[in-house]
């Protein structure tokens, strides 16, 4: 009788080790030329979440469903073990530093209790993903999360928005409505940039804290709720107490227990975790999952993202307009400003032009090639960097394919 595949965890190859620290408790892992010989249980494999790693001598990635295939070649160790980390947890925040896991452990903790947590940190640091952390280790994970973002709420209506209103309460409220609050009842109301409610709004939510219940504009009778408040902000609210900006009853009362988030420079290892999330949600269609080289991770590690993970996506974004397959090496990142950790790689510099060195076609090309880059480089999509050089999509990418033509032209990212 043929043998099984062994339960979970499986024992970490030599030219793995790292695998014995991945532990998914529903997903089967195979290694190297081990295969379910058992039909019935090679059956059930079809059905479930599967992950092959192989080596190889060329490092790859191909998700097929629910199997993720990865070779692992001499030197892609980091980048197979994030991309197996990514796939095996897809729900968790990516985080391998000592300080992100120790934070993470720490919302777990408080998200099974019913206090009310406040989330500080510059703007992508990954706030409201610590606030579906908490929710979700709270026993209010089965009721809904509903975030809102304070700062796009309308000035005139903040109040209705968030606390709901009767029918004829202003005009144009022809049905009445419930507001957020009332729709996270029974779950957790999460409320990013809090700092931004206007006082009065702030005097209505601090009643729904205090006495559990609200009261919508237009009616006369508070209605009972249950609601957990998780508030997050990239100011000092402390400080916004002090300037009388924000209420100071109410700060105390989101700031039972709170929790600060850790901008990227200063949690470096997870920057690679980070990347393999974002980079296997965009798997192309023929399955192939983008493939950091040792050459792009240097790049990614030396940088100091001073706009955190929402830099950092916009990088590999940038980067797959640029790569050509599904390899991105340093010369497809195109990234703000120097590096400051390790030296940058040489091909990372855009070529420099001074009067003479180039004849005028030669000049006017590297020109228009450094405006792409910079206009790729501030921009989220490809979409919007051509509207900003006055280009249609189509144009832009023409250029880009007559800037990677091997006739001479000079690469636009050398």
């Amino acid at each position: 009788m043929s043998t099984p595949v062994p339960a979970l965890p499986p024992p970490a190859p030599h030219w793995l080790p790292g695998l014995a620290n991945l532990d998914p408790a529903d997903l089967v892992i195979v290694i190297g030329d081990q295969r379910p010989l058992v039909p019935p249980l090679e059956s059930r494999l079809e059905s479930r979440r599967a992950l092959y790693l192989a080596p190889a001598r060329r490092g790859q990635a191909r998700l097929a469903g629910r199997h993720l295939h990865i070779d692992v070649a001499p030197g892609d160790e980091a980048w197979a073990l994030a991309l197996a980390a990514a796939f095996a947890f897809p729900d968790r925040p990516a985080a391998a530093d000592p300080a992100s896991l120790a934070l993470l452990k720490m919302a777990r903790r408080v998200g099974a209790t019913p206090t009310s947590v406040l989330i500080e940190g510059a703007t992508g640091t990954g706030k409201e993903g610590l606030a579906r952390l908490v929710h979700a280790a709270s026993p209010r994970r089965h009721k809904p999360l509903v975030a809102v973002n304070c700062a796009a709420l309308a000035e005139q209506m903040v109040e209705a928005t968030l606390f709901g209103h009767e029918r004829g309460a202003f005009t144009g409220a022809v049905q009445s409505a419930p507001g957020l609050v009332r729709s996270a009842d029974g779950g957790s109301l999460f409320l990013d940039e809090v700092a931004e409610l206007p006082l009065a709004a702030q005097a209505k939510l601090l009643r729904v804290l205090q006495e559990r219940e609200v009261l919508a504009v237009g009616a006369t009778r508070p209605v009972p709720v249950d609601v957990r408040i998780i508030a997050a902000g990239n100011r000092d609210l402390a400080a916004d107490v002090a300037a009388g900006r924000f209420r100071a009853d109410l700060y105390w009362r989101l700031a039972v227990f709170p929790l600060r988030t850790l901008p990227l420079n200063q949690r470096p290892a997870d920057i690679l975790p980070i990347a393999a999330h974002w980079l296997l949600n965009r798997a192309a269609g023929d399955g192939l999952v983008p493939w950091l080289t040792p050459s792009a991770q240097q790049a990614l590690l030396a940088h100091d993202w001073p706009g955190n993970v929402r830099e950092l996506g916009n990088a590999l974004d940038r980067a797959l307009v640029l790569c050509d397959g599904p390899d991105i090496t340093a010369c497809d990142l195109v990234i703000d400003s120097l590096p400051t950790r390790l030296p940058p790689p040489a091909s990372l510099a855009l070529p420099a032009v001074t009067a003479g060195s180039l004849a005028l076609p030669g000049a006017v090309r590297v020109a228009e090639q450094d405006a792409i880059a910079r206009a790729l480089a501030g921009n989220a999509s490809r979409r919007d960097a051509a509207r900003s050089l006055g280009i249609s999509e189509r144009t832009l990418r023409y250029k880009l394919a007559s800037h990677r033509r091997p006739d001479g032209m000079a690469a636009m990212v050398q």
